[in-house]
């Protein structure tokens, strides 16, 4: 097991509150996380049968076996939550951790229930200081792919993955929906990936409603399949684009939709190449920022007249854009200066495939994913390795 730079993170969190709800996309390390984090809790997987026969049985009963438990997939027991708020204020010294992969019906739970007594932790993919950048870009983030033994086949492990989150994991939420249509809708965005959402128009290719791809895409980003990443809207005399962009969140599941062969040649053979690109560094950077800083929020800046940032990133407080190309060359920046002068940031960045930081002019620099985050206090040490145990002399 592969010890994650989120564990610190949520640690703190569990001192700080009663109750953690870990939340993040099927197989994306939560089980793991936790038991490295928290060795000494009671583990209680809902997707046991006999855990869940148990919890639902008797959910009190649960709680009070232990005062330290690891609660699995807990969007499956709803019935959980309202009993677990009393619970927490009757024992305010027990700790319960939450892990969830469909967020929907688990985060609307904890809003009504146990609002105060728990902290939201979102779990991203492999973090680039936790392994190598371009295998991450390339095959995604999910750690079977890169630390199980055997290693996984994108090839193989994709369509699985696919198939079990639209024909198992939606239906368990209660939503009764195609996953053939599901998986049509899913692969249109892949194509039009980092494109201005037109839900109008998908529809229509789809043959089904607005409505129905308004819900079908609230479903995806609840399951962590897809990124709306909103526009960032000020009052400004230029007319902004209000519209959001569409993302398939993890570049290993865009590949195996667009079909492209997980070897970096037939990816940069591929036109959406630079798409996916920007893809990735935007799941970083957002993962590294929120790490960081929990407040920060993600977006992008467009106006009418096309001038563009990719992501424009609040972090403690001050606005930064960043504009991501694949390419070595120095790009246009145009459209980085044009937000720089609305939107007042002092500094702005494009992040290329490189591997360092050179100042372009005044306020705005150029260089590499890992060298950004430095330069943003996002990359963090690498977790700390126990030291080996020296065997005594007799």
């Amino acid at each position: 097991m592969h010890e994650r730079i989120a564990t610190r993170r949520v640690t703190a969190l569990l001192r700080a509150f009663p109750a953690v709800a870990i939340l993040g996309a099927r197989q994306s390390g939560k089980s793991t996380l936790a038991r490295l984090a928290f060795p000494d809790f009671a583990q209680v997987d809902l997707e046991r049968p006999l855990d869940l026969e148990r919890a639902q049985r008797d959910p009190e009963f649960l709680l009070t076996q232990s005062r330290r438990v690891v609660v699995d997939e807990a969007q499956r027991l709803p019935d959980l939550f309202p009993i677990l708020r009393s619970h927490l204020d009757r024992h305010p010294r027990d700790r319960v951790v939450l892990l969830g992969s469909a967020s929907p019906g688990l985060v609307r739970s904890i809003s009504e229930s146990l609002t105060g007594r728990v902290a939201l932790f979102e779990l991203g993919g492999i973090s680039v200081a936790e392994h190598d950048r371009e295998a991450l870009w390339i095959r995604g983030g999910f750690p079977r792919l890169h630390w199980s033994r055997p290693r996984a086949r994108p090839e193989d492990w994709y369509p699985a993955y696919l198939r079990t989150t639209l024909e198992r994991d939606i239906p368990q939420l209660g939503y009764r929906i195609s996953a053939n249509r599901m998986r049509t809708l899913l692969t249109m965005v892949a194509h039009a990936q980092g494109s201005i959402s037109n839900l109008s128009e998908l529809g229509g290719s789809l043959g089904v409603s607005y409505h129905t791809v308004a819900h079908l895409l609230d479903l995806f980003e609840g399951v962590f399949l897809v990124r709306r990443l909103r526009p960032y809207l000020a009052n400004l005399r230029k007319r902004l684009v209000k519209t959001p962009k569409l993302y398939v969140r993890d570049t290993g599941l865009l590949h195996s939709l667009l079909g492209v062969t997980p070897t970096r040649s037939a990816l940069l053979a591929h036109p959406k190449a630079g798409a996916s690109f920007e893809t990735f560094c935007i799941e970083q950077i957002v993962q590294h920022a929120q790490l960081a800083d929990p407040s920060s929020e993600a977006f992008f800046y467009r106006t009418h007249g096309g001038q563009e940032v990719d992501l424009l990133l609040r972090l403690r407080g001050e606005l930064i854009p960043i504009e991501i190309k694949l390419g070595l060359a120095v790009p246009d920046l145009r459209g980085l200066e044009a937000c720089m002068r609305d939107l007042g940031p002092t500094r702005g960045y494009v992040c290329n495939a490189s591997d360092e930081l050179v100042r372009l002019r005044s306020g705005i620099w150029m260089g590499g994913l890992e060298p950004l985050l430095d330069r943003l206090g996002l990359l963090p040490a690498p977790p700390a390795r126990a030291a080996p145990l020296r065997r005594r002399r007799a």
